[in-house]
């Protein structure tokens, strides 16, 4: 059993690759900072695993074709893929945002998981099994002003991953794809991004679990925390309009300009 988990080296990646690693996948993991890669790598391995750790940027169409498609054999048929790695970056207005920030955003968030996305699931089709988990967000549900790319980048994940989860039942296939979707996390990534949340973050090992189990679940959308889940039942009550004055209002008290 193979699982590939990119941006495995921090977060809920570590965590999600962790959790398999417990119930005996071999890994796949990736990233773009070497000396992560090869820690985690020896760490892993402590749990009685194989791991083939790859470095390389998902941004870059051209090195993740090469990763994939020179893959050794006895590491070619993948069971599972979680499209974790992501990005973001403060809070602005899209006018005075930097542009190759928002491009970074765009291709770390969209291509990338769209292509690995697809890659995975004309060879998991072909074979007939296998799991896609793609790491969305909360704010995937909402519009994002002043977070703007970021929570669209989340929206596309989301919405790409129910589109090809229909597409899946009615070809009767046994191939199963689903959006994590969680709040505040507590990881590096906040920092990273340069954002600061209302609501405590949850622990990564917890959301680890939830998407894991969701998964082997069969779910589509999983989203852990009750606070979460809770809001993800009102926005249903509310129109775009008013969700996007009420995220204006949060994320201007964060420090946006």
């Amino acid at each position: 059993k193979i699982a590939l988990i990119t941006g495995a080296t921090s977060g809920i990646g570590k965590a999600t690759a962790t959790k398999l690693a417990e119930i005996g996948y071999n890994l796949i993991i990736t990233g773009r900072r070497g000396d992560r890669l090869t820690a985690l790598e020896d760490e892993l391995k402590t749990k009685g695993i194989q791991v083939l750790a790859l470095q390389f940027d998902v941004r870059n169409t051209e090195e993740v074709h090469n990763a994939i498609s020179n893959l050794p054999t006895e590491w070619k048929n993948i069971d599972i893929l979680v499209n974790n790695a992501g990005l973001a970056v403060g809070t602005s207005p899209i006018q005075d945002g930097i542009l190759d920030d928002w491009e970074r955003m765009i291709d770390t968030n969209v291509r990338a998981v769209h292509i690995l996305t697809k890659l995975a699931v004309r060879d998991f089709v072909q074979r007939g099994r296998g799991y896609i988990l793609n790491v969305s967000s909360s704010a995937g549900f909402l519009p994002g002003p002043l977070m703007a790319t970021y929570y669209a980048t989340k929206n596309y994940v989301l919405h790409l991953t129910q589109a090809l989860r229909e597409e899946l039942r009615h070809r009767n296939s046994a191939v199963k794809v689903c959006a994590l979707c969680p709040g505040p996390v507590d990881t590096e990534f906040n920092k990273v991004a340069g954002v600061r949340f209302a609501l405590n973050g949850l622990d990564a090992k917890r959301v680890a679990r939830e998407a894991v189990d969701g998964m082997f679940a069969g779910k589509t959308v999983i989203v852990p925390g009750l606070a979460m889940k809770a809001m993800t039942v009102a926005r249903h009550f509310a129109p775009d309009s008013i969700l996007a004055r009420i995220t204006y209002h949060f994320q201007h008290k964060k420090g946006a300009k």
